[in-house]
């Protein structure tokens, strides 16, 4: 059996008394139910207040060179063109037929130098496949430096008010998606982002991987909220964070049998920006997907979980859930699913199957949950 991999708070969490999990070959904390916390408690802190998350174990990998950006525009299906110098964007890797290597964070680091932010369970496969698309261009180095950075995420209506007291560079000048480089609780040069996974004002903090700095980091963090009440929070709140938001999760709402019209992600798709892999499978489609993901909310007692099916009134298929739980801070039960084109199209109440039992879901607008500004 391969040893799980392990971030450098692993102790911390474990010292924590952290429900542990093997997630894409880490051991990474799903919840923390000591001291009256778990899940639920970790959801409403972020919506609420302020949580934390370790997310070391997501992937960074660097294109530098004068070819860099030609390079991150073969490969993605954003415009990366338009990003400014400290200006991030959410973008996709995809597959010749416009489906999904996976999702991606790309952030401008200056004009001959991107940083690509992947998820964990994908790291070595997107490093192989942008090598095999753009490794052998003139001008470009591909670098896969994940082991070398640590990720903290502070989220949370209080995420500045946290973050603030441990930093004199200005983040409250910051735009959502932008970044800047500072130093935060006595460690130099981190990269500090405004971004998140949660629906929330946020930031996500990267810098070097050793155990003395991140543990650093990590407690100066939970120091400088605890007035505000903050949580370490895992991946099981994560996740729900999320899918209240209604962001993609790959391997659910994305995937390599799942395309971008499909996944409802075009607004990020630029068939304009010139050549990219995957765009000709797209452009063919003309903006008119075989499925469309749509949100559910069900109206009787059922928790629509992942791969259940959706059934019509005459209890036949007509899609799949992606994802599926309840939702800690609108406190009732919702889904996303994959359904046919004419289903997403049409009015009135789907079905879920639920271990047998058909419940009935009404449609619903994506997000589920939206921060005020």
């Amino acid at each position: 059996m391969t040893e799980l991999k392990k971030t450098p708070l692993n102790a911390v969490h474990r010292a924590l008394k952290a429900k542990m999990v093997d997630f894409g070959g880490w051991d990474m904390p799903v919840e923390y139910p000591a001291n009256g916390g778990g899940l639920i408690a970790e959801h409403l802190a972020v919506r609420n207040t302020v949580g934390l998350f370790d997310v070391s174990h997501m992937g960074e990998i660097q294109f530098r060179g004068p070819g860099a950006l030609d390079a991150v525009q073969a490969v993605t299906m954003n415009d990366a063109a338009k990003l400014a110098d400290g200006q991030a964007h959410y973008s996709a890797l995809l597959t010749p037929n416009g489906c999904f290597v996976d999702d991606i964070l790309v952030h401008r680091l200056g004009p001959n130098d991107y940083l690509f932010v992947v998820n964990a369970a994908n790291i070595e496969k997107d490093f192989q496949w942008i090598k095999s698309q753009v490794g052998a261009r003139p001008g470009v180095h591909v670098s896969d430096y994940s082991p070398y950075y640590a990720q903290l995420a502070v989220q949370g209506p209080k995420a500045l008010d946290v973050l603030g007291k441990l930093t004199a560079v200005d983040i409250g000048a910051l735009k959502n998606y932008w970044f800047t480089w500072g130093e935060v609780a006595g460690v130099g040069n981190v990269l500090i982002a405004r971004t998140g996974y949660t629906g929330e004002d946020g930031f996500e903090l990267y810098f070097p991987s050793d155990v003395p700095t991140s543990e650093k980091m990590w407690n100066a963090l939970l120091e400088a909220g605890a007035e505000f009440g903050i949580r370490p929070c895992g991946l099981g709140a994560r996740n729900t964070l999320r899918l209240e938001a209604g962001m993609s999760l790959y391997g659910h709402e994305i995937s390599d049998a799942v395309n971008v019209y499909e996944a409802g992600l075009a607004r990020w798709l630029k068939l304009d920006k010139g050549d990219f892999v995957g765009r000709g499978a797209l452009a063919a489609l003309n903006g008119n997907p075989a499925r469309k993901l749509i949100a559910l909310e069900m109206v009787e007692r059922g928790i629509a979980r992942d791969g259940y099916s959706v059934l019509n009134e005459a209890g036949e298929k007509v899609g799949t859930v992606t994802s599926g739980s309840p939702a800690p801070y609108l406190k009732t039960n919702i889904a996303l699913a994959l359904v046919a084109r004419d289903v997403a199209a049409a009015e009135g109440d789907l079905f879920v199957d639920c271990r047998g039992n058909s419940v009935r879901a009404k449609r619903v607008a994506i997000p589920f949950y939206k921060r005020a500004k």
